[in-house]
């Protein structure tokens, strides 16, 4: 078989709702049978067949909301008497009901309770309705830029503090499948012109026991990128041995050079793929094959990769930190359940799905979504779904590195599946303007285009809560999710004054330090397609002062402060920028610094200091803050002959001491 027509493993069949959906066809078999077996019920209590029977006649004479109060006590009776199939379906009954009403916050109430119930009854049936609940909940949250410091870059790293393979130390790594892109193709040294920069990696598939897939390599090494490895051994998982064609295909990859992520044996955990087995087995295997290639292939890092669904085996197959490099998973964003479009996903996101093995994995391991992509036509019933194409490409590359600072590496899978599996068109050339917003994603400043061991994008800014003061400017982007799934329109409303609206995708903002005066506050107003407010939010801001000198930003431990209208300064840290000598007197709290022929003394609470002696009257008297000697920036520019600017728009206090 030619690497060309590698095959792509089929994705996981939605069997949760199917054996919900069965269950539920049966409710009145079970209830017979409860019937049947259930306690003598006494006089006053109705009997919970006739209660069914009540609320299915109300349910046909299109009085549904009169049947809830019964289901609910249903669901309760059940419960009480540990019957937890019946309770859970009741359970599911009601939250149908206020899903489909409109009301989320109960529906959220009872989709928890249906998936405890099932829980409680040995089954996993509940994982749909818990992404149900989460779906339906209102998310406004509020990411802001900030200057690639240690304590912003902080959260980007291990908890070890040491960076994996090929880890960068912040930022993202993007790559693409392009092979069934009838422009690019496997030429990936076509991607600078076609998607405006060469992509950090290129992923290919390739079948065990097949050679080592040389011409994706070359292909890859000519376009200055990693290659990513999809290794599936489609005769089973028992064909991997430690013998001379693994190790031989290691070599092979060890003589081209470049990056490698090896996904071995990816979605072990769903039961669709050959290599679908008990964990023991895949286990053993997955080391056998990391064990070979650290030993054989350097520049291989080993990328265990689950599905993202059955969460709950996922877990279970992990082969452990030493054996793993990179924790990746295969992550879509699709209309429709594995198509059909009877079973409706559009309030998924991707935000939810990783959640769970973010959480299991990230403080050790980088995490990469293997591969990614967005549907933005759905084959089957020929319909196209382009703003929510829109929505959640935006979600994907902006928001998900912002929520998720241990993502560092996705793939798009850039394929129209046209009837195959899912029947999804992912295909970005197939929508104009989808394939501009991904251009323009893949540009943005965080995104780090080659692989190496701490790499860092070219512009060197972090993303984090927007809470924290900001110097000079930022970029805020808000992620925002409602159960009405499409936005209208966000207005961001600065301190009472509406500053901007949006109605599409990308969302997000830039404010100058000039514009968050002391107290601001930034509220989100969030409407739906039909003009409603669907959600607000408020969030504080604040920004800092900055000092520059000789045009070189200037960072210190105590950051400038106003005091009574007066910006103060860090006075030893500005006075030994510019080569003075500092002593500080404990007893009279006067610093005294000497450059030259010059000499500035200055005490704390004094709103005189001295230069050689000629006393200086200051805006302020000097303060102690935290511990720091705190002036009149102005003041401690001048006092050694430099000449002070102020830039208001970004809160700047520019020093020069050319002249």
């Amino acid at each position: 078989m030619s690497e060309s027509s590698k095959p792509i493993p089929t994705r996981r069949p939605n069997t949760s709702k199917l054996l919900r959906f069965c269950s539920r066809l049966s409710l009145c078999g079970l209830l017979a049978a409860t019937v049947a077996l259930a306690p003598v019920v006494h006089a006053a209590e109705e009997h919970p067949w006739n209660m069914h029977l009540r609320a299915e006649a109300y349910v046909n004479a299109g009085q549904t909301e009169l049947a809830v109060p019964i289901w609910d006590s249903l669901m309760n009776r059940f419960a009480a008497q540990q019957d937890w199939n019946s309770a859970a379906l009741y359970a599911g009954k009601i939250n149908e009901y206020y899903d489909a009403a409109h009301d989320y916050e109960n529906a959220i109430v009872y989709y928890e309770l249906e998936n405890d119930y099932w829980l409680k009854d040995g089954k996993d049936w509940g994982a749909n309705d818990i992404v149900r609940a989460n779906q339906l909940r209102t998310t406004v949250e509020l990411f802001a830029s900030a200057d690639a410091e240690p304590s912003a870059v902080a959260a980007y790293l291990p908890k070890s503090g040491k960076l994996a393979k090929f880890e960068p130390e912040y930022g993202m790594y993007f790559g693409i499948y392009s092979e069934q892109d009838g422009v690019m193709g496997n030429e990936f040294h076509k991607s600078a012109s076609l998607y405006g920069r060469n992509h950090s990696m290129y992923l290919a598939y390739s079948t065990y026991g097949e050679e080592f897939p040389w011409r994706y390599a070359e292909h890859a090494k000519e376009a200055g990128g990693a290659l990513q490895i999809a290794w599936q051994p489609l005769a089973g998982i028992d064909i991997v041995q430690d013998n001379d064609y693994l190790r031989q295909w290691a070599r092979k990859a060890k003589s081209y050079g470049l990056p490698i992520f090896l996904r071995f044996a990816g979605e072990m955990n769903g039961d669709w793929t050959p290599w679908s087995v008990e964990p023991a087995r895949y286990i053993e295997k997955f080391r056998l094959v990391a064990n070979v290639m650290h030993s054989e292939a350097p520049n291989v890092a080993l990328v265990w990769s689950p599905g993202d669904v059955p969460r709950y085996t996922m877990d279970s197959y992990y082969p452990g930190d030493e054996y793993v490099d990179w924790v990746g998973v295969s992550l879509y964003t699709e209309p429709y359940s594995h198509g059909n479009p009877d079973e409706s996903m559009l309030a998924s996101t991707q935000i939810e799905k990783l959640e769970e093995l973010y959480t299991l994995y990230a403080d050790r391991k980088p995490v990469m979504l293997s591969e990614t992509a967005v549907s933005h036509y759905t084959n089957r019933d020929n319909k196209a779904h382009h703003e929510y194409a829109m929505l959640n490409l935006d979600r994907l590359y902006r928001i998900m590195p912002l929520k998720y600072p241990r993502l560092k590496a996705m793939t798009y899978f850039n394929v129209d599946l046209k009837f195959k599996e899912s029947s999804n068109n992912y295909l970005l050339q197939d929508d104009p303007e989808l394939f501009e917003m991904y251009k323009q994603m893949i540009a943005a400043p965080y995104m780090v285009p080659e692989v190496k061991t701490g790499a860092k994008p070219a512009v060197q800014t972090v993303y984090r809560n927007a809470s924290a003061p900001f110097a000079k400017t930022t970029t805020l982007l808000p992620f925002v999710r409602i159960p009405d799934v499409f936005i209208g329109k966000i207005d961001y409303v600065l301190n009472g004054r509406t500053i901007a609206s949006q109605t599409k995708p990308p969302f997000g903002l830039s404010l100058q330090a000039g514009d968050v005066p002391e107290g601001s506050a930034l509220e989100l107003r969030i409407y739906d397609l039909s003009g409603q407010v669907a959600a607000a939010k408020t969030f504080p801001l604040a920004s800092l002062i900055s000092i520059e000198m000789n045009g070189a930003g200037l960072s210190f431990e105590q950051p400038p402060v106003i005091y009574n209208g007066s910006t103060l300064a860090p006075l030893r840290a500005i006075f030994e920028q510019m080569g003075a000598k500092v002593d500080w007197d404990a007893e009279t709290k006067t610093a005294v610094g000497q450059k030259g022929g010059t000499t500035v003394k200055l005490t704390i609470g004094d709103d005189t200091a001295y230069v050689n002696g000629k006393p200086v009257k200051l805006e302020v008297p000097a303060q102690l803050v935290n511990g720091y000697t705190m002036a009149p920036a102005r003041f401690v520019g001048e006092a050694f002959g430099g000449a002070v600017g102020w830039d208001g728009e970004t809160r700047t206090v520019r020093i020069s001491t050319r002249r």
